[in-house]
């Protein structure tokens, strides 16, 4: 066996640039587009080595947060449906647990990314190491640990030669459509400096693919023999019907067989939102047209979803007594969700048998026609919500407001970021993709300051594609040092930053809970002063082109002149932090104290607990 005598970190890097990956069309391009890295004690010496002696074939990029560099990496994998990934390093101790987060959003989204962390000498030797934490009863015991329920894999790399087995049980977990999402691979720091004597097999060319699961015959008897007695079915389209590639199939499935959808955060954008029977979102920040379809629905075809609480109303939004719900999805555990009847498989090949097998099946007209109209009579609803506020008024605008704005100003191929806040829900309602992959939502995790680095990575994975990142100045303030990271690489992202003067939707859902406006809005803050941050200043000083819009109409004209930006631009608008789009949505299970002193939350209590009894258990 002929080996190659290299470091433990010149070993994985060089096996990384032999992993390819076959795409539908039969091309072939690199799994790995490159590896984001934060060096410091623990991985700059070895892995920082070892990148550089093929930073000419196999790009490094630097960022400046640990948590937003890997952000921009799971916005990638994302963008590039889960086809091509980046790898993450970061050095031991704090580097490495701000990527801890970002790993909550990789897992909850299930989407690839390879987390390289630094870990304590294996040798245990100069222990304890500066950034090494000690378990007194637990020598074992690192940081790193912390990865383990954020980890579809974790394997802690304590010799050089347990690269071997450790990268390829890594390759599977990330090329696998059912079980991928975060890997993490623990190096120990003296280890990524060891050599070996690897064989040569290791770093010959590997091509992936994504595999096409069929389901069981018998699984697809029953969807069919499910669906063929509905009369108001309605589908539920995921985050896993772009994954499969399957957006077209879907539309064409919905128009032959007269079948109304909604869209989850995740599956929003896969079919156009102008598509006749696209309902739009549904769940607690949906459509007021999805939710009263959902309501009377008496079968369910979720695509790709993990039925989130958001998307299911928590579980309250299905009024039907006799209602089916078939679970199409690639990872048994979702498809199997609330007694759902399973059909596990691929959504492109399993949503091509089960078209064959109802043949020219049609819902009962009536309910598609329904579907059509509401529809219309929600787009009457939701213009009157994002219309051009009077230029003489002197209220804030809303959210809505800025929404319509943006969508109104920005080209057709245009992706929308976001990720927390109340933005998410306005999104869900009110925005139309006009192309596919239009709306690019993180709301498995909900995390706030994933959207700066995650507008880096949409556009990265896209690069002809316009992107524009909408965030509440809550979540700018968390992370947003990434500006400085797009200004490097020359990845121009617009961002639209909405200033309420503090967390307004978190403030909202406190009284909606019977609460006393308390710690959210800088005003209701413990404080001395309240602050009067110039946010048109600050983005300037990270490199960003960047202007405070006076008005609705102003950040139109903003919004048109920053496409012949050179870079990065930031276009601040201030915002009123109540209003809301009213006649839609749906309940959420936000529990409610039992017990106050407060007046206003026990009666929001015995409202909760009316609410409660229409969540649905069981079939």
């Amino acid at each position: 066996m002929k080996t190659i005598r290299l470091t433990m970190s010149q070993a994985l890097v060089k096996a990384m640039m032999a992993q390819k990956i076959r795409l539908d069309d039969g091309s072939v391009q690199p799994f790995f587009a490159g590896m984001w890295a934060i060096f410091g004690h623990g991985n700059v010496a070895g892995l920082g080595e070892a990148l550089h002696e093929v930073k000419d074939q196999f790009p490094t990029f630097r960022g400046q947060n640990e948590q937003g560099m890997a952000h921009t990496a799971i916005a990638f994998a994302k963008g590039k449906r889960r086809k091509q990934i980046m790898a993450c390093t970061a050095s031991i101790g704090p580097g490495s647990l701000n990527m801890v987060t970002a790993a909550g959003v990789a897992h909850a989204n299930r989407l690839p990314i390879l987390l390289l962390p630094s870990d304590v000498f294996a040798t245990r030797l100069p222990d304890p190491v500066l950034q090494q934490l000690e378990d007194f009863g637990d020598g074992t015991v690192s940081v790193n640990d912390s990865f383990k329920p954020v980890s579809r894999y974790f394997d802690r790399i304590t010799r050089p030669e347990q690269i071997v087995p450790a990268f390829q049980r890594a390759m599977t977990v990330l090329t696998d459509p059912a079980e991928c999402g975060p890997v993490t691979l623990s190096l120990c720091q003296d280890v990524q400096t060891m050599a070996w004597d690897f064989p040569e097999s290791f770093f010959e060319e590997r091509i992936h693919y994504i595999r096409r699961i069929h389901p069981d015959p018998s699984e697809l008897e029953t969807a069919k023999d499910i669906l063929l007695k509905a009369k108001k079915p309605l589908i539920i389209i995921g985050g896993g019907v772009a994954y499969s590639g399957a957006e077209k199939l879907v539309e064409d499935f919905c128009n032959k067989h007269g079948i109304p959808a909604g869209e989850t955060n995740a599956g929003k954008s896969a079919v156009p939102d102008q598509s006749p029977l696209n309902m739009g979102g549904i769940g607690v920040s949906g459509t007021a047209v999805a939710n009263v379809l959902a309501n009377e629905a008496d079968v369910i075809l979720a695509i790709g979803s993990r039925l989130q609480d958001f998307t299911t109303g928590s579980w309250a939004v299905f009024k039907n007594p006799n209602l089916k719900i078939i679970g199409l999805n690639i990872q048994p555990f979702d498809g199997t969700k609330h007694y759902s009847a399973p059909l596990i498989g691929d959504a492109k090949a399993t949503l091509e048998l089960l078209d064959q097998q109802i043949g020219n099946y049609k819902a009962d007209p009536s309910w598609t026609e329904q579907a059509k109209t509401l529809k219309a009579n929600w787009y009457k609803t939701a213009d009157k919500y994002m219309a051009l506020p009077a230029p003489t008024t002197e209220k804030l605008p809303s959210d809505a407001q800025v929404i319509g704005a943006v969508m109104r100003s920005i080209p057709d191929n245009s992706i929308v970021v976001c990720a927390a806040g109340g933005l998410p829900g306005e999104l869900q309602k009110l925005w139309r993709a006009k192309q596919s992959g239009g709306y690019h939502m993180e709301y498995g995790f909900s995390c706030m300051g994933y959207e700066v680095a995650g507008g880096i990575g949409a556009k990265m994975a896209e690069p002809d594609r316009n992107v524009v990142v909408m965030v509440g100045d809550g979540s700018y303030m968390m992370l947003n040092s990434e500006i400085v990271s797009s200004i490097m690489l020359g990845v121009k992202i617009t961002v639209v930053l909405l200033d309420n003067l503090g967390y307004g939707c978190i403030n909202r859902l406190q009284q909606v809970c019977g609460g006393k406006q308390f710690n959210n809005m800088y005003v209701n803050t413990h404080h001395k002063t309240l602050p009067n941050i110039d946010f048109v200043q600050h983005a300037r000083g990270l490199g960003a082109i960047s202007e405070k819009a006076s008005s609705v109409q102003a950040l139109q004209e903003a919004l048109k002149k920053s496409e012949q930006n050179d870079r990065t631009t930031v276009i601040v608008i201030d915002t009123e932090a109540v209003s809301i789009t009213e006649e839609c949505g749906y309940w959420w299970d936000v529990a409610v104290p039992e017990v106050s002193k407060q007046k206003t939350v026990n009666e929001a209590y015995e409202a909760y607990l009316n609410y409660k009894k229409t969540q649905r258990h069981w079939n």
